[in-house]
């Protein structure tokens, strides 16, 4: 993984949702979502090295271990939540996340597989805006619609 390194705690800092969102855009295959919340991890606490790499699915090897295991379960819980045990839950407070994380990052994958939904059934293309981020990022970003042309 060349220029990517593991990162401080997220989820402290309020960016467990981002992540959690991140997380459910890929799977939901939701490009607006995906480079909105993929543009605000870059811009902030990640960069757009890391946040490549764990739009790519590397969240293990550059997150730490409490923020990787909030993309674990949101990506548990974005592709099948009637699929997800007590124990992939209790995988959270071993961690360190509180029963209001928790709640948190579920609610963040919930209102994501909503909102994304919306968007992918309306057929609503990210802004043009997002054509200016890095090619590299922006394509690991791009997981559904094409970004609309200016």
């Amino acid at each position: 993984m060349s220029g990517a390194t593991r990162n401080p705690r997220l989820s402290g800092r309020g960016g467990s949702q981002e992540l959690a969102t991140l997380a459910a855009a890929k799977v939901l295959r939701s490009s607006y979502c995906a480079l909105a919340h993929g543009k605000v991890l870059a811009e902030q606490p990640l960069g757009p090295e890391t946040t490549r790499a764990v739009a790519d699915g590397d969240a293990v090897t550059v997150l730490d271990p409490v923020d990787a295991e909030i993309v674990r379960f949101a990506t548990l819980v974005t592709r099948d939540a009637a699929a997800v045990t007590a124990k992939d839950v209790d995988r959270l407070p071993a961690v360190g996340l509180s029963d209001e994380d928790i709640l948190d990052v579920t609610l963040a994958a919930a209102a994501r597989c909503f909102f994304s939904t919306v968007l992918e059934a309306l057929g609503v293309q990210p802004d043009p805006a997002y054509q200016t981020l890095d090619p590299d990022l922006r394509a690991a970003l791009t997981v559904g619609c094409p970004i609309a042309e200016a």
